[in-house]
């Protein structure tokens, strides 16, 4: 290769790397300008902006356009499907941080061709992007599972199955029948069943837009990626929790009396489960809070709102009992898991709380 082709080789990866590194630096600046309303991200945001053009005007820019041929660039031509993959924001944020980061590299590496002060410029750069952008990728991320919390209505406890293929058959059957939570909660399973169904449950769950949780297991939620963890009122409490998994997971917490409620709020937890309302197939109660629980619970809350789940024994025959206590969220598991159409179940169930 000769030493102009050489150059021009040079000058035309670092053409592209820059339109790259530009283009995911401005799709982030948008996201933290009018989607999380920060000026002083934004400005951040904007200072990169601003330093990587400063770094290139140190580059030839007639070289620059020169160099450039889209029309015979190999690699227009190549997609993949993830690609086009963008469920939520936070996948847009993560796809665009990525694109920086790589791009970056690729600029400080040819830069060092063509201009060591130009490399020098673009390595600090690349380290000031890589701390900005995990921030915002995490606020992201963290903004995508409280909305869809938020949105959440039906929560459904779900065990390992009998096998792996149709734990996913089940969990994409139940979402697209209006499942908005999956929770795991299997006694029976060993540790590693359990790790192994949560990673693979986190993944489905994300493509369905749903959540996933792990049930009392913080070491596991966090291992397998699920969204986050639910305990009781003899597990880990929610504030040990909430050290386990950090900030951009989600902690609920089960509930049986109002001032259990109250503490769990004060403790941090993203959401709570209220109960038991009724008498369980699936897990036995010395007594039922009933009711006049939820009543107490809709009305000593409004101050400190959480999404709060009504839980024990709810299926269609008393589903109108709880919603008439201002309860509209539900967490179930035979109503669902043990009826003759599942999905067929979960519509109905989903149906009546959003037609109220």
């Amino acid at each position: 290769m000769s030493l102009d082709h050489s150059r021009q080789t040079s000058y035309r990866i670092l053409d592209a790397s820059a339109n790259r590194a530009a283009e995911g630096i401005r799709t982030i600046e948008e996201f933290v300008r009018f989607g999380l309303d920060d000026s002083q991200a934004a400005a951040v945001a904007k200072e990169l902006r601003h330093e990587l053009a400063t770094a290139l005007s140190r580059l030839n820019r007639a070289e620059l356009l020169a160099a450039r041929d889209t029309e015979g660039d190999v690699g227009t031509a190549l997609e993949t499907t993830a690609e086009y993959s963008r469920a939520e924001i936070a996948d847009v944020i993560t796809a665009a941080a990525e694109r920086v980061q790589q791009s970056l590299r690729v600029l400080e590496e040819y830069g060092k061709t063509v201009d060591v002060e130009f490399a020098r410029q673009i390595e600090s750069l690349r380290y000031r992007a890589y701390t900005h952008h995990r921030q915002i990728e995490l606020d992201a991320i963290t903004g995508s599972r409280k909305r869809r919390l938020a949105e959440a209505v039906l929560y459904l406890l779900i065990d390992c199955g009998r096998s792996e293929s149709e734990f996913i058959e089940r969990l994409q059957t139940l979402s697209h029948a209006g499942v908005d939570v999956f929770q795991l909660r299997d006694k029976q399973a060993h540790d590693r069943q359990l790790f192994e169904r949560a990673k693979c449950g986190a993944s489905i769950a994300k493509d369905c837009n749903a959540l996933f949780i792990v049930n009392d297991r913080a070491d596991i939620a966090l291992a397998a990626g699920a969204d986050g963890v639910h305990v009781g009122q003899d597990e880990l409490p929610a504030a040990m929790a909430r050290r386990v998994l950090g900030s951009e997971r989600l902690v609920g917490v089960s509930t049986h009396t109002i001032d259990q409620v109250h503490q769990t709020i004060r403790d941090g937890a993203d959401y709570i489960g209220c109960g038991p309302t009724f008498p369980s197939s699936t897990k036995s109660f010395g007594s039922h809070a009933g009711t006049a629980f939820l009543d107490q619970v809709h009305a000593e809350t409004r101050q400190t709102p959480r999404p709060a789940f009504a839980i024990g024994g709810i299926n269609r025959t008393n589903l109108d009992q709880v919603t008439a206590c201002g309860f509209h969220r539900i967490a179930v598991t035979a109503a669902i898991n043990d009826a003759e159409d599942p999905a067929a179940a979960a519509r109905e169930l989903r149906r009546r709380l959003v037609d109220r």
